[in-house]
């Protein structure tokens, strides 16, 4: 390749690292908008915690299945279109959630299309992105799902502003018009990797001798695959109960909204810094031992929310929970780029995506469940905790497998 070319792709991988960070910021807090609107609907409409929460899990469930559909397809025809498509369809979708009128539609618009239109835009960015880079990887993963962090310090606040001072619909209509404006532009950006981009136009990728020869359906199957699948379902099964109810576990506690909202951003603050150190740890000391660590740090750092009570207690758990639970995220994609040909990078993420969305439907709906019951989310934290076990576990036995690499692609 020429060196001009070189340099080019050089910058230019680092555009495609803000353009992820920016689309799933975007993406992922007009999700996780819903946390902040639960009460607002909930007054308004009359309907159940359990019944909103379940939207949540609708769209988890949207996002697992989605996942591997929309990695697959990306793989296929490139990630511009894939995340095009779904930042269109997430502006639909939050549009068309705020004109429902009964419970089972909002939780079809909200859960289901908005759920799905997220799923363009994780697995696909992330394994284009895996692509762009053969050196500092871990660092780069960790920039866009930092992107994606920022969701809570800066879509949270903005839902919570709008919901004082507009009613839960016409805020939505405003997020969704929020999204079109920036999340459409940014698509426009995202390019296939080089080395995609020339076997695509019919030349050998670079390096491509050197992948190992495996099938979709061979890497599917394959130990590191379904170990990795496990852990992150136990993994987001830790930490999504969590973070869904932290606004509502607040203003059960007397704190008022904002304060409790501000809780809730002070978590992906934190989660931030998690995402750059563990980030930068794992180029240094290998993906996998770093991530069966945070997982331990994780389980045992969920507890603590069973004895916050008051506005500083509830920081400083928020800033160590999210610190960990963040940090966890982007070390599982850098782990499929290892194992995994960088050809099927869609499809692998898209698989374990669709096993960490799994795991987050768990938690919105369980909390509800939890609270309705017991009037209390006590209950909910020590779960959380044993999960989180279940996912460090998984994650040792995953560093245990005899020459991974080579395990997949002789399965």
């Amino acid at each position: 390749m020429p060196s001009w070319r070189t340099a080019e792709h050089t910058h230019y991988r680092w555009i495609i690292v803000a353009a992820g960070g920016l689309l799933g910021c975007v993406a992922i807090g007009g999700l996780f908008s819903l946390p902040v609107f639960l009460r607002p609907i909930a007054e308004d409409t009359g309907w159940s915690t359990t019944g909103i929460s379940t939207a949540m899990t609708f769209a988890f469930l949207a996002l697992a299945f989605g996942s591997i559909g929309w990695g697959y397809l990306s793989d296929r025809v490139g990630p511009r279109i894939v995340v095009l498509a779904g930042s269109l369809l997430l502006t639909a979708g939050l549009a068309l959630a705020s004109l429902a009128t009964s419970l089972l539609a909002f939780q079809l618009l909200f859960g289901v299309v908005v759920g799905l239109s997220a799923a363009a835009i994780f697995a696909p960015m992330m394994a284009c992105v895996t692509g762009w880079f053969d050196t500092r990887r871990s660092l780069a993963v960790s920039l866009v799902s930092a992107g994606m962090g920022m969701a809570p310090m800066t879509m949270s606040p903005l839902a919570a502003w709008l919901v004082q001072g507009h009613d839960w619909r016409t805020s939505l209509q405003i997020i969704a018009a929020l999204v079109a404006g920036i999340m459409v532009p940014a698509a426009l950006l995202v390019r296939r990797p080089p080395a995609l981009a020339q076997a695509a136009a019919g030349a050998a990728p670079a390096g491509a001798s050197h992948e190992p020869a495996l099938s979709r359906g061979q890497a599917l199957r394959s130990a590191p695959f379904l170990i990795l699948v496990a852990t992150s379902f136990l993994s987001c099964a830790t930490h999504s109960g969590p973070i869904f109810h932290t606004v509502s576990y607040a203003v059960s506690c007397g704190i008022p909204l904002m304060a409790a909202v501000s809780i809730y951003s002070l978590e992906g603050l934190a989660g931030m810094g998690g995402r750059l150190v563990f980030g930068l740890l794992g180029d240094r000391f290998g993906a996998a031992r770093v991530l069966v660590l945070a997982l331990l740090a994780q389980a045992i750092v969920v507890l603590g929310y069973v004895y916050a009570r008051e506005l500083g207690s509830f920081y400083t758990v928020a800033a160590l929970f999210g610190f960990t639970y963040a940090g966890v995220m982007p070390l599982f994609a850098v782990m499929a780029r290892e194992n995994f040909p960088l050809r099927m990078m869609g499809t692998v993420i898209g698989g374990t995506t669709m096993a960490s969305s799994l795991g987050m439907a768990l938690g919105p709906v369980l909390g509800g469940l939890i609270y309705d019951s017991f009037s209390s989310y006590a209950w909910l934290f020590v779960g959380a905790f044993a999960l989180g076990l279940g996912a460090f576990l998984s994650a040792l036995a995953f560093t245990r497998l005899p020459g991974r690499q080579m395990a997949a692609a002789a399965a």
